[in-house]
């Protein structure tokens, strides 16, 4: 019985320490952490669809470099949505993002 009980011990704080170097190991990984930071860019492109309720631009944009993107259409959440008012689907704008993961904001826009 004893040697049962030490044997699962063992394996206890095997599986414990293996999951603490896997965390650390994760951590210490390039661009791999709990939070990516946010990364920031400056774009030109078309107003496609505005949703004021929503609070969103859709944008056709060209290439965003500073955030790793090719040309396309998305759709951004305005942050602040007062950056809504005055703007037209079809109106050349220049725009500021920042991205943070998957979610990206328009946090500034220039009419073009």
């Amino acid at each position: 019985m004893r040697a049962i009980a030490c044997a699962l011990i063992g394996v206890l704080t095997l599986a414990t320490a293996g999951t603490a170097v896997a965390a650390d190991d994760m951590a210490n990984m390039k661009g791999m952490s709990a939070a990516s930071a946010a990364k920031q860019g400056k774009g030109t492109g078309v107003i496609k669809a505005i949703d004021a309720k929503a609070g969103t631009l859709t944008i056709q944009h060209g290439p965003i470099p500073a955030v790793a993107w090719p040309a396309m259409t998305m759709t951004f959440k305005a942050k602040p949505a007062t950056l809504l008012k005055g703007l037209k689907v079809g109106q050349t704008i220049g725009f500021d993002t920042t991205v943070r993961g998957m979610d990206a904001d328009v946090t500034a826009v220039r009419p073009k």
